[in-house]
């Protein structure tokens, strides 16, 4: 098929506007899927995806169109994660394309998200063709979402279709929509191969299925290709399309959109964003756009089990097969065990792996207290990366903490600014500026330090918003704040799992909690338990565990009263010291409830 006939484009939205959904209703307008086969969410292939009804990762498929001006046309269609987690795969799946389709829910509107994919969309000059999905719905508002278009996205209210994929209204539009507005893809004539790798994936019996996007030349089975970032040769045993399932063809040219299996064995050597060339005749600069993948969010996984460890350890390597985002090193703590220290792209990710580890491998895991990366320096000049609260040096050396900030825009219903800046504050926040969307919504701006956010801000947003409020974060810079160490001690030790860095004035808070969480599940003694918060040598917090009774005095019947005192003081420096060299039983059952609780003050 020539190039002038091909049209790639992916779709973007925020999160549960329809967008799986709408790519279902296209594979069955464009007769891709016989009606005997479709289910719901279809691109969708992971169990965890259908549930949540999220896409977690990238989902490309080829069909033919036949357009009402009698030609036949090929669409390569890439369905997007629409949670800033995997922001950073959603842009490289617009790298892949000549134009988007951007659906709005007619009943929320525009949200924080979309505002954000639209910038990333218009960042890669892509045409974007606007869809006001959901139009079915009783609480729709067309004449509002198209107002919204104009005001907060400065696109053209006229351009959007009304649409419903869940009815099936408005498909027809949409497809005729991208065969006009959607440019095809550039011809480049100087026949050097140069292909945008956007996803990668481990088949066992096949190796690496590398998902690419050739912008020049072209690709068969036989060629010889070079990747850009790690200048490694490999041969190429096949190139195929998606239809969705993987079909093999003959070549893949200028424009299209498939997938390349070559003789790659490990996930690792592929980059996402890389560039995939020829060798006999390389390019001299690769595409733009290339990063480094960089974890966000670290947290510890251990086994509840410690004979578990090489079963978590083989589940953790084949997860990373499929999951290139996802780094993790061993670790060990004292009252854990072994375990793996693991880098999330957020919480959201971090969530998703747990879970897989729990359904498809079938671990009982328990995860420590998230951490982000702290930039510390030394009084002796030396810098330092913190991402474990054990790593911290010794304060007495330390000239300063650098924690990472995120820009956050929060979008929320007017009558719930005071209580959304109120949230901000307590996070140690600081407000850039508001900015209003319309008569009912604003977008406040503001900067907030990410380990403030990662473990419940999107959720708090939700409650204090009944719903309606929505959020989207890009990364700042780091900046230097008053970060201790807090430690928890139970009868004087350390116990290292409960460690985290948190802000001086928030220490006191989150030390109150923890002991008082401690205390609910560390099982009575024969003698008092101090569980104290330590920041340094100075004790922030207090709690203690009540001893077990045992009454001494019960055989003691009649006779005079010293006699009883002397049987209870001689208790009571049994008591003393059996304190001083006694050892404090924590079962692994209190851990699991401290740590998946997730305790935040």
């Amino acid at each position: 098929m020539s190039i002038e006939l091909t049209r790639n484009f992916c779709i973007i939205a925020h999160v549960d506007h329809g967008k799986t959904t709408l790519s279902d209703r296209i594979l069955q307008r464009t007769g891709t899927i016989a009606d005997r086969d479709m289910q719901n969410q279809l691109l969708d292939s992971m169990d965890l995806e259908r549930e949540r009804g999220i896409t977690i990762k990238a989902h490309p498929v080829t069909m033919a169109f036949k357009s009402k001006d009698g030609k036949t046309y090929r669409f390569n269609l890439i369905d997007t994660p629409g949670h800033v987690d995997f922001a950073y795969e959603v842009s490289r799946s617009l790298a892949a394309c000549e134009g988007a389709l951007l659906i709005i829910d007619a009943a929320q509107g525009v949200e924080a998200q979309t505002v954000a994919n639209v910038h990333l969309a218009m960042k890669q000059n892509l045409k974007l063709i606007p869809v006001i999905n959901k139009i079915d719905l009783p609480s729709a508002n067309i004449e509002v979402c198209k107002k919204q278009l104009e005001d907060i996205l400065a696109i053209p209210a006229e351009e959007a279709i009304p649409a419903s994929a869940k009815a099936g209204i408005g498909i027809d539009e949409i497809l005729e929509a991208v065969v006009e507005r959607i440019p095809s893809p550039k011809q480049e004539e100087d026949g050097i191969l140069r292909a945008l790798v956007f996803d990668s994936l481990f088949d066992t019996y096949r190796g690496v299925v590398t998902y690419v996007r050739v912008m020049t030349g072209s690709l068969k089975a036989g060629n010889q290709v070079l990747l850009f970032s790690s200048n490694q040769k490999y041969e190429v045993k096949e190139v195929g399309v998606f239809t969705p399932k993987p079909l093999a063809v003959k070549q893949l040219n200028q424009g299209d959109v498939g997938y390349i299996i070559a003789n790659i064995k490990s996930p690792a050597d592929i980059k996402i964003g890389d560039t995939l060339t020829g060798a006999e005749r390389p390019t001299d600069r690769p595409l733009e756009g290339f990063k480094q993948i960089t974890p966000m969010v670290y947290s510890g996984i251990y086994p509840i089990n410690t004979a578990d460890y090489e079963q978590l350890k083989i589940a953790m390597n084949k997860l990373q097969i499929n999951d290139a985002a996802l780094t993790y090193s061993g670790e060990s703590s004292v009252a854990l065990g072994f375990g793996f220290r693991c880098g999330f792209l957020g919480l959201l990710h971090m969530e998703i792996v747990q879970e897989r580890l729990h359904r498809e491998y079938n671990m009982d895991i328990i995860a420590t207290y998230p951490s982000v990366i702290y930039k510390v320096q030394k009084t002796n000049g030396e810098w330092l990366e913190v991402d474990n609260p054990l790593q911290l040096p010794d304060p007495s050396v330390i000239e300063q903490i650098l924690e990472p900030m995120v820009k956050c825009f929060i979008l929320t219903p007017n009558e719930y600014i005071g209580d959304i800046m109120q949230l901000v504050m307590e996070k140690r926040g600081t407000f850039d500026h508001t900015e209003t969307l319309d008569q009912r919504r604003v977008m406040l701006h503001s900067e907030i330090p990410l380990s403030e956010i990662v473990v419940d801000f999107n959720d708090r947003i939700k409650t204090v918003t009944r719903g309606y409020g929505s959020m989207d974060y890009d990364y700042a810079e780091y900046k230097a704040n008053d970060m201790v160490k807090l430690d928890m001690l139970v009868n004087g030790e350390v116990v290292d799992a409960f460690s985290s860095i948190v802000h001086r004035e928030k220490a006191p808070g989150r030390g109150r909690a923890l002991a008082a969480k401690l205390k609910e599940v560390i099982p009575p003694h024969l003698f008092k338990i101090a569980i104290q918060g330590a920041v340094g040598g100075k004790i922030v917090a207090r709690e203690d565990v009540k001893t077990v009774g045992k009454n001494v005095t019960a055989k003691c019947y009649g006779g005079d009263i010293s006699r009883k005192r002397k049987l209870l003081e001689k208790q009571k420096e049994g008591k003393k010291r059996m304190k001083s060299f006694g050892n404090v039983d924590i079962p692994q059952e209190a851990f699991i409830k401290v740590l998946r609780s997730g305790s935040d003050s």
